[in-house]
């Protein structure tokens, strides 16, 4: 079987769906489906400089992606993702079918422009779709009454939580299958043995709650003698939060993007993972990273971490609030016994969202849809 991944996003920018189309791949590859990932892609250069202020990631890409176009940022939901809206990629799509002959085609976010609108208007073969985001979607207000009729071609529907299918159902109304976003385990994970450390993971965006955190700071840097470790937000927008707020840096290590391996590693030596985010949150992605390196979580009480988070995985805490935000995080580093069992605890929360799981639901979607499976495919091949 041959599985096209369409994701409307680029690949150089580190975000949520990026990843999960990524592991989506690794995951079906081991279940011997033949898999491409149609995407955008940022190449170094002054252009991409100049559409890009942060950092990416600008190298070709593997051998399983196939770039189809550059990006530009667009606000949305609160966040500012890297969209691919040249049209240029429309024609590129259209090729790209073309030759690959997939057998299913599965689109993350089908109704953004221009990749996701493109594949699901030239596609001939199966569609299955994701959709990721919650709340209140503008965008899709816009999307709808123009190219929403498309969304009628797709044999079999996905949202990664609850509050996702919500919120697409008031625009695209439909019967949806939750399947949450998977967590890569890490084969070892000891919740002992930690530096005097916590983390932050995130792009810098309102709705992640940076500013929530590094208000808190002080309070939590003066009662622990902790570090801070800010993962994925530009530097330079860490300094000029710093500044705007007037707290000082001591203690705060900014080290902007990181790739995934070095991301878990951080992770996997740090005490607690702090979560302070606003809102907007379809699903708690970085959580269950968290809970895969038994590291506890303090996380802000919103839809979305909710929904992922229990009792023995750490502590939501109201969103907004530094001071009830520094009062859970002295307290979790204060009892280590507790910061043990929940480290445990998320480790073993973290085995629900196995992309091993994920990957045979999803193949047996695929099966569904095409009405054949792997090898009858191969044969007919």
């Amino acid at each position: 079987m041959k599985v096209g991944i369409v994701v409307p996003y680029s690949w150089s920018f580190w975000g949520g769906v990026p990843e999960h189309a990524d592991h989506q791949a690794r995951a079906l590859e081991k279940l011997g489906v033949d898999t491409r990932t149609v995407i955008g892609h940022d190449p170094p250069g002054r252009l991409t400089k100049y559409l890009h202020p942060r950092e990416g990631r600008h190298e070709p890409p593997p051998a399983h992606v196939i770039p189809v176009g550059r990006s530009v940022i667009v606000p949305a939901n609160g966040a500012l993702p890297n969209i691919v809206l040249s049209p240029n990629a429309i024609f590129r799509i259209k090729r790209v079918l073309e030759r690959e002959r997939f057998d299913v085609l599965h689109v993350h976010e089908p109704m953004t422009p221009a990749i996701g609108v493109a594949a699901l208007s030239f596609a001939r073969v199966p569609l299955v779709a994701t959709f990721h985001a919650s709340g209140e979607l503008a965008w899709m207000k816009l999307a709808t009454p123009v190219w929403g009729f498309l969304a009628e071609r797709l044999d079999h529907r996905i949202a990664v939580s609850p509050d996702a299918a919500t919120t697409v159902q008031k625009y695209l109304p439909g019967e949806y299958e939750v399947i949450p976003n998977g967590v890569a385990m890490p084969e070892v994970a000891d919740p002992g043995e930690r530096e005097n450390r916590i983390v932050f993971v995130g792009r810098h965006e309102p709705r992640k709650g940076l500013q929530v955190l590094l208000r808190a700071w002080p309070e939590i840097r003066r009662q622990t003698g902790a570090r801070l470790r800010v993962v994925g937000a530009d530097p330079l927008q860490v300094r000029l939060l710093l500044t705007r707020h007037r707290i000082p840096d001591e203690g705060i290590d900014a080290l902007g993007f990181v790739s995934e391996r070095e991301r878990t590693d951080e992770l996997l030596k740090a005490k607690a993972f702090v979560a302070p985010s606003l809102g907007g949150e379809s699903f708690g992605m970085v959580l269950t990273e968290a809970f895969a390196c038994a590291t506890p979580v303090v996380a802000s009480d919103i839809p979305g971490y909710r929904d992922v988070m229990t009792a023995e995985t750490g502590v939501l805490v109201p969103p907004d609030d530094p001071r009830c935000l520094a009062r859970a995080i002295v307290g979790l580093l204060a009892d280590e016994p507790r910061r043990l069992q929940l480290g445990a605890g998320a480790r073993r929360r973290a085995r629900a969202y196995s992309w091993d799981d994920i990957g045979r639901r999803l193949l047996a979607i695929y099966e569904l849809v095409t009405g054949e499976s792997p090898a009858t495919l191969a044969a007919a091949g």
